[in-house]
């Protein structure tokens, strides 16, 4: 499952963490006030939330506008190269900022902070401190070092990091996420991913359900799993099925969604604990990539597509409702119109509630960088892109009409960014629906009525 948030994200802070002990902050010449940018998928939500933690343990004010800062951190995304151009466009933006307020710290965190390495201090030298994610520790260390002149630089990948001691400073809301693995092991040759976090490690399960618990009564309804691939979750004891089956024993909390899981690791556990527990929605993102057997073995991805297919008939046989979302990729290394057309059948004939679909970009650091030829033509990667998405949105469109006439049941999260008289919120199955407020309130699980729909929306009013 992979719950997309924008690709920038502003963080309003509001709880501080009992861990670390604090330092002397009031040995720099001013406060300092830290403002974090988060730049990525939802493991860097959950890392900006972790750093926020880490900062005000130790005596940093963290505020949620630019304009109060004197720290600005920017934890960023490697996924793509042009999350990395965005970054890079943000940081002579800052440049200018920093010309003019000089005792501005501007630090770079995260991913492409571990991809770039010291060519980013190369890219730009104003830069104070550049920080991978699991130096994350060093956060006072490095922006307290300014004084000295030189980078501050902690890159080093340390597969014992876990940060189960540290406790974040989440966003208020109803949906919390909450970090159950760090790293990756399963080395695809189009992801930089294993490179820049590393190995894979798993929090203790008992550590998770006392967070949950945490979580529960700060009010939070919902908790979303994290994880490079999530179900490959192991403490060693315990596996993903395990987890999922304790979390759903802790009293107070209402769903429960995970991020992202790899089809090899769709265990009968997995699937037996979605289709037994209630609190587990009835929806996973599934991650494709491609239809077509040839190019997944090109790509590491340690499943074929008759092996997918499989997997999706078995989970919808024992999962009613299941709502199943995904990744594709088009135009990878060596992929032929026969290979394309066999991703755009198999996506015809799952028939997703939505996906994610991209352009194949060739990731320096990454395998296929440097042993396949990128020698599909970006028109060509173009046409084959259109083509998925005038499908996809086509099959979303028609399996939400479905649902016209139907009840379901929302989480309702907040006011409608359209319209202020509004709810918005989520399904089980993890689609937006919007509704009059009537006499409900955020947090609230809520019966609607769909009466229209778009290939994105249910659009309904609350029923008994």
């Amino acid at each position: 499952m992979n719950l997309k948030i924008p690709t920038k994200t502003q963080l309003p802070l509001y709880k501080a963490s009992p861990t670390l002990e604090p330092i002397n902050t009031r040995q720099t010449q001013t406060a300092r006030r830290v403002y974090i940018e988060t730049y990525g998928c939802q493991m860097n939500v959950s890392d900006s939330e972790l750093m926020s933690g880490i900062l005000t343990q130790n005596g940093y004010e963290m505020v949620d506008q630019l304009e109060d800062a004197n720290v600005v951190l920017l934890n960023t995304c490697a996924i793509r190269e042009n999350a990395e151009e965005k970054v890079l466009n943000r940081l002579v933006h800052l440049h200018h900022r920093k010309k003019r307020q000089s005792d501005l710290v501007l630090g770079v965190c995260g991913c492409m902070a571990q991809h770039m390495k010291t060519k980013l201090i190369d890219a730009a030298p104003y830069v104070d401190f550049v920080l991978g994610p699991d130096a994350y520790r060093n956060l006072p260390m490095a922006i307290n070092s300014v004084t000295i002149g030189d980078p501050f630089l902690g890159l080093k990948l340390d597969k014992g990091e876990d940060y189960a001691d540290i406790a974040p400073i989440r966003v208020e809301g109803i949906r919390a996420w909450l970090t159950i693995q760090r790293g990756c092991d399963k080395m695809c040759t189009f992801c930089i991913v294993p490179f820049v976090r590393g190995r894979e490690r798993s929090i203790p399960m008992q550590l998770l359900v006392d967070d949950v618990k945490r979580l529960v009564d700060e009010g939070f309804k919902e908790v979303v799993l994290l994880g490079q691939t999530v179900n490959s979750y192991n403490d060693g004891t315990h596996n993903f099925g395990d987890l999922l089956f304790g979390l759903s024993e802790v009293e107070g909390i209402e769903r429960i969604r995970f991020t992202s899981p790899h089809p090899s690791d769709a265990t009968d556990d997995l699937i037996e604990a979605m289709a037994s527990c209630d609190k587990v929605c009835n929806y996973i993102h599934l991650p494709l990539q491609s239809g077509s057997t040839r190019v997944l073995k090109a790509m590491r991805r340690t499943y074929t597509a008759e092996a997918y297919r499989e997997l999706v008939a078995k989970m919808r046989a024992r999962i009613p409702n299941l709502a199943i979302s995904t990744d594709v990729i088009v135009g990878f290394c060596g992929e032929t119109e026969t290979d394309f057309m066999e991703t755009y059948n198999l996506m015809a004939e799952i028939r997703y509630d939505s996906a994610f679909m991209f352009k194949y970009s060739s990731r320096d650091g990454t395998l296929a960088h440097k042993t396949l030829d990128d020698d599909v033509s970006e028109v060509e990667k173009g046409r084959r892109l259109k083509e998925i998405i005038a499908l996809q949105e086509s099959v979303s469109h028609e399996t939400n009409q479905r649902l016209i006439g139907e009840v379901v049941t929302v989480l309702v999260e907040g006011e409608s960014r359209k319209d202020p008289d509004r709810y918005q919120g989520k399904t089980d199955g993890f689609k937006t629906t919007v509704f009059p407020k009537a006499n409900s309130e955020v947090g609230d699980l809520v019966r609607v009525k769909v009466e229209s729909t778009t290939a994105h929306t249910l659009i309904g009013s609350i029923t008994k």
